[in-house]
């Protein structure tokens, strides 16, 4: 029994620190202001600047894409589309539109961080030199008018990474109540809790796209990898490198969300595993914080702590069904109301982002949220039977 008592404390403890990471950090997006930061130097104006775009197989939705980013360019700015093994028109399309083409084929490395390893090669070897500031965009992004200027300034104000709130929208008029409850999640996790860690003062995690980069804090890091969540293995490296990642809220990119079941399943198998994976790495990360007396790198270690938000509500209720069954069965109730007090602040956390940054979708339409965990049941599954460890492209609708 005594095993028991100490077993389930510990795992509910366990929830209970993500619980409160995401408490903290959506308490902090809604109540503190925002931190002052420098205006934008004039030497900014002078800085030559690059937007690098990976793409496999993007034809169907690249050209949107570029017209956007095309009416945000300077003359004198770059833009690179590096055609990642494709096979489709995606680089005689973006070549017809004005952009430099990097035509790259490698059948054994293929993930998006070759590709834009392969572009930050080529901008290297410029005759003009290296940019100052590179722009990262995923080719089925719309980038909203004046975020470039703003992600380029922000960078080079602060020598740092600079995100760009990444938002998605539905690809339907009227969106099933499962893609609303995984459209407020996207919320939650892209805009609400980087931007309680703003508010805080401390970096947040890169989210793939509408990523802004130094060219000094670039050559710092490696990026040819396949991993899963490249930006999130990205935005650790760059922190340890001492080029903690920054949040934007003003620059806004906004991606569609898929409109299959199996292109949804596709890209959240690819998040979620990949996320999953990283949770590794949380013990050694907080080990490192403290020992080096990093507060970014502390900060973002325990932001990653915390497991995709339908896992978590799984995890809770299972905890919460064993130790109220223990505590019935005439066991100690402590880890019952450790779990219980973790309902709380998750519950109050999702329902503080919904209200704040989610009131377009009605609070009725969420009420399939347990349709909605089952739904991802299998998936976690099969992080355990079969996980996915090679990169795959989302179909494009």
């Amino acid at each position: 029994m005594i095993v028991l008592h100490w077993g389930l404390l510990l795992l509910a403890g366990l929830l209970l620190l993500p619980a409160v990471v995401i408490w903290v950090e959506v308490l902090a997006a809604v109540a503190l202001p925002s931190p002052v930061l420098p205006k934008t130097n004039s030497k900014a104006l002078s800085v030559q600047r690059a937007v690098l775009i990976p793409a496999h197989n993007e034809a169907l939705v690249i050209e949107q894409t570029l017209h956007q980013l095309l009416h945000q360019l300077r003359p004198t700015d770059q833009l690179v589309v590096v055609a990642d093994n494709c096979t489709d028109g995606t680089a005689e399309m973006a070549s017809r539109l004005g952009a430099t083409v990097l035509a790259r084929e490698d059948a054994n490395q293929r993930g998006k961080g070759y590709a834009l390893d392969f572009g930050l090669q080529y901008l290297a070897q410029a005759s003009s030199g290296p940019p100052g500031v590179v722009v990262v965009v995923d080719a089925d992004c719309q980038v909203e008018e004046g975020t470039l200027d703003l992600l380029c300034d922000r960078a080079l104000q602060t020598q740092r990474p600079t995100q760009a709130v990444y938002l998605f929208k539905s690809a339907t008029e009227h969106p099933s109540s499962q893609q609303l409850v995984s459209l407020l999640a996207i919320r939650v996790k892209n805009w609400a809790r980087p931007l309680g860690l703003h508010h805080l003062g401390q970096p947040c995690l890169l989210t793939g796209t509408g990523m802004a980069f130094p060219w000094k804090a670039l050559q710092s890091v490696s990026l040819a990898s396949s991993n899963l969540v490249e930006d999130m293995q990205l935005g650790l490296d760059l922190t340890l490198a001492g080029y903690p990642p920054l949040l934007c809220p003003e620059a806004r990119v906004l991606g569609t969300q898929p409109q299959t079941a199996h292109a949804a399943t596709t890209q959240r198998t690819r998040w979620e595993h990949g996320h999953l994976r990283t949770l590794a790495l949380v013990p050694r990360l907080l080990w490192t914080a403290c020992r080096q007396r990093q507060l970014a790198l502390l900060a973002l270690a325990l932001d990653l702590a915390v497991p995709p938000l339908t896992l978590l509500a799984l995890l809770w209720l299972g905890t919460t069904g064993l130790t109220t069954l223990y505590g019935w069965l005439g066991g100690n109730w402590l880890s019952a109301w450790v779990s219980y007090g973790t309902g709380l602040l998750f519950v109050t956390a999702v329902l503080l982002a919904w209200r704040h940054f989610a009131r377009n979708i009605a609070l009725g339409q969420l009420l399939s949220v347990p349709l909605y965990l089952l739904w991802k049941v299998p998936l976690y599954l099969k992080f355990v039977t079969a996980p996915q460890i090679q990169w795959v492209r989302t179909d494009r609708d």
